[in-house]
């Protein structure tokens, strides 16, 4: 049996090698390294496939929150409502441009931003909602979105774990994930869906006005070369990045369905144990799978991490640790027990290797081994 890994980078790129190595290679040649012809073709060509108008590219995926933030002239003292159960970048952002994150509460279903309690959480000085894509579905965005129309609120999604995920609004619309919202940031690090061979993101959205600041945020406030315009900053994705990027866009709709046909394999190996909780879909949204996450239920999570781990089975915990318990942003505003399906699932998930290149006899050991502890 082939190795078993998290994110199988390299089996994936032997496939497109050839591509990837001449994409590379003729950047090298062009000496166009920073906003080169390749940044833009990237950017039309996922323009189309997410049909939006606009497509930023900038340096990673934490920037693109951050001048999604920024070029909404969102202000210090605003209030930004987000999940407590997401990777730290979400927050960093709003704490880094002095504004106040407001932490709320996720289903316990999909994991996602639970509308009732960003209902609650609502004040005069809420100026907008960031939902979370968590692992690869959409959050239940038609009532956030109709919940920021009703108080004139911005909704950035958080959509770095779900490029080509769709949601099916109640009219039958469906649209792709990052296309809902004022405006969306995504990451394209290696182990994303949609990854790059180093670090690059990029912001979304179908405002013109957006586009134009969010354009010049991410290159110093400039609309003309040394005129400045407003305060930015240098985000950049490079052009050997977008180059690689255009080739693995090609194949995106194929690796989302080899991670949707390994995660049905997974489900039907844990169907008869009821310690397991497979992830749920919502019948509103597709699920891209950029994780693979159980809960477990009266199982010792830790001791099956370590149990695989002896079994070379590399898995993760994502997350160990909600938001409002980290050191950095401890808030008196927030108990232990306020968000109590985040705590729960801090302290009971396992996420199993998910990528493109699973093949069966890897996940038959992968469940076996899983299953070996959990009926032990």
């Amino acid at each position: 049996m082939k190795k078993i890994q998290m994110v199988d980078l390299l089996s994936q790129y032997n496939k497109i090698e050839q591509e990837i190595n001449e994409a590379v290679i003729n950047v090298i040649k062009s000496s166009a390294f920073i906003n080169g012809p390749e940044v833009k073709l990237f950017a039309s060509e996922l323009q189309d496939y997410l049909h939006v108008k606009h497509v930023i590219p900038c340096g990673n995926g934490t920037d693109s929150l951050q001048v999604s933030m920024m070029a909404l002239n969102l202000k210090p003292g605003d209030e930004v409502i987000t999940t407590t159960f997401t990777f730290i970048a979400t927050a960093e952002v709003i704490a880094l441009l002095g504004l106040t994150p407001v932490l709320v509460d996720v289903c316990p279903d999909t994991f996602n931003m639970d509308p009732e309690a960003v209902k609650k959480a609502i004040t005069p000085k809420t100026k907008a909602i960031v939902p979370v894509h968590l692992f690869g579905q959409c959050a239940e965005m038609e009532t956030l979105l109709n919940m920021a129309k009703e108080h004139n609120l911005y909704v950035i999604e958080d959509t770095c774990q779900a490029i080509g995920a769709e949601y099916t609004f109640s009219n039958g619309i469906v649209k792709k994930a990052g296309t809902m919202g004022t405006a969306s940031g995504v990451s394209f690090f290696p182990s994303k869906n949609l990854g790059c061979y180093g670090d690059g993101g990029a912001v979304f959205t179908d405002d013109d006005e957006l586009a134009e600041k969010l354009r010049m945020t991410v290159n110093h406030g400039m609309k003309v070369r040394y005129y400045h315009d407003a305060i930015g900053v240098n985000s950049r994705l490079d052009s050997i990045q977008a180059a690689i990027l255009r080739i693995k866009l090609r194949h995106l709709d194929e690796y989302i369905k080899a991670r949707q046909i390994a995660a049905g394999k997974y489900n039907d190996a844990f169907a008869g144990c009821d310690k397991l909780v497979t992830p749920y879909v919502a019948p509103n949204s597709t699920h891209v799978f950029h994780q693979y996450t159980l809960v477990t239920k009266g199982v010792d999570r830790n001791g099956l991490h370590q149990h695989l781990m002896d079994k070379n089975v590399p898995c993760a915990i994502y997350y160990p640790v909600p938001l409002h318990k980290q050191k950095a942003y401890l808030d008196p505003r927030y108990k232990d027990g306020m968000f109590p399906v985040s705590e729960m699932l801090c302290d009971s998930v396992i996420s199993l290797p998910m990528h493109t290149e699973l093949d069966d006899e890897q996940i038959k050991y992968i469940t076996d081994s899983v299953l070996e502890y959990v009926n032990k």
